[in-house]
């Protein structure tokens, strides 16, 4: 562990102290230390660096319950809780690699708060808003980068490197874990790292500002936000600012367009084709029809997907592609959620089996964000497959 000079400053904001202590994640010392820090000193505040979403992740073991899986699809949340779900996978990974549950000391921390009566308060962004501004917000490349490595998150097997490790032990959990998913480029470290610096100590000024302003705080961060957060406190980000960083931005609009425009490209190639000769058109469709809906389809067979799914997904797929406000997956993914509705044992054990790659495919709740994973996979193939080909039968 580092010397708690390097891990442990007391500022002040207005007329609170407020003592910034910088935590490992995956550390029994840092258990350790929040421990003896809340058991032996007079705080009347404790701040933790969670949102509400994380706080009940690590508190209640059986949230999943309370979450309507047709609705999570119908309203297109489905691809947010995948990630969600890949996450929570890799920390339990590291948890039986280590010994030690990833945010166990914040859950320490919450418990003793609540053992002496003491105010919690969270001070972390949303994790949802997080993870929206980060897809948002990276360059297209990246986001290749951040589903490649959410695939292999899942497929590969469940070994963590020891440099991997390391790093988990001086930062940031959710730094750590998301850098998985893409190198750690500006734009990432932007969403990931600064922003949520300038949050947590615009919500500290805030706890401080209020009517009932605490006098002492203990505030738990991980080590890795300690070097961004000091220089703010001095002059703390304003009511505004955390609004806005707070903020959801719109979709890029470069997916919408790419969208359209292959419809456009295909529905042309279609008109040509059949202004050839009627012959030519009905075999061009017929390319479509095939290899965009069977590679969906061989996307839903792959996660073991219902035999509904599986013809869902090879109807589904040459239509969708050419209407880019919805995609295969989500069709697939409400077929899917009807036909094999998750048993309540599935929810029980989904913590423990998604640190299983191959209990994917076995638990029901995990298994339907695979089907959507994999049909919107094959879907995509599909559709620059057929495209290829459709030019090809053209120009030949």
């Amino acid at each position: 562990m580092e010397k708690q000079d390097d891990i442990v400053k007391t500022v002040h904001l207005g007329d609170t102290a407020v003592t910034l202590l910088g935590t490992a994640h995956v550390s029994r010392s840092s258990v350790e230390m929040v421990e003896e820090y809340i058991q032996h000193k007079d705080y009347d505040c404790i701040a933790v660096e969670l949102c509400a979403p994380r706080l009940e992740n690590l508190t209640d073991q059986e949230q999943w319950k309370n979450h309507d899986i047709y609705q999570i699809f119908r309203k297109k949340k489905a691809g947010l809780l995948l990630i969600n779900l890949a996450l929570t996978a890799y920390q339990k990974r590291l948890a039986n690699r280590l010994g030690v549950e990833p945010g166990r000391e914040m859950l320490r921390a919450v418990e003793l708060a609540r053992e002496k009566n003491i105010r919690l308060e969270v001070i972390d962004r949303d994790i949802s808003t997080t993870l929206h501004r980060l897809v948002t917000e990276v360059s297209l490349w990246q986001k290749f980068k951040i589903v490649g490595g959410l695939i292999a998150g899942i497929f590969v097997g469940e070994d963590v490197s020891e440099k991997q490790i390391e790093d988990l032990k001086r930062g940031d959990l959710l730094h750590s874990v998301v850098s998985e998913f893409g190198e750690e480029l500006p734009e990432i470290k932007k969403v990931l790292i600064d922003e949520r610096d300038q949050y947590m100590v615009g919500r500290l000024a805030q706890i401080t500002q209020a009517q009932e302003s605490p006098k002492k705080i203990l505030a738990l961060v991980g080590a890795g936000h300690l070097v961004g957060m000091l220089p703010m406190m001095a002059s703390p980000p304003a009511a505004d600012h955390l609004k806005k960083l707070n903020k959801k931005p719109p979709p890029s609009r470069v997916g919408y367009f790419i969208g359209w425009g292959v419809c456009a490209f295909i529905m042309t190639m279609f008109v040509v084709g059949f202004r050839h000769s009627s012959e030519l058109g009905e075999q061009l469709v017929l390319t479509w029809v095939l290899f965009n809906g069977g590679f969906c389809a061989l996307g839903t067979l792959i996660a073991l997907g219902h035999p509904a799914s599986i013809v869902a997904s090879f109807f589904a797929a040459p239509l969708t592609s050419l209407n880019p406000t919805i995609g295969a997956g989500m069709v697939v993914g409400l077929v899917e959620s009807y036909m094999r509705k998750p048993k309540v044992s599935d929810f029980e054990t989904l913590r423990e089996d998604i640190a299983i790659y191959s209990m994917w495919w076995k638990n029901r709740v995990a298994r339907l964000f695979l089907v959507f994973l994999l049909s919107s996979l094959g879907s995509i193939l599909g559709t620059y497959t057929a495209g290829a080909f459709i030019v090809s039968q053209i120009v030949g």
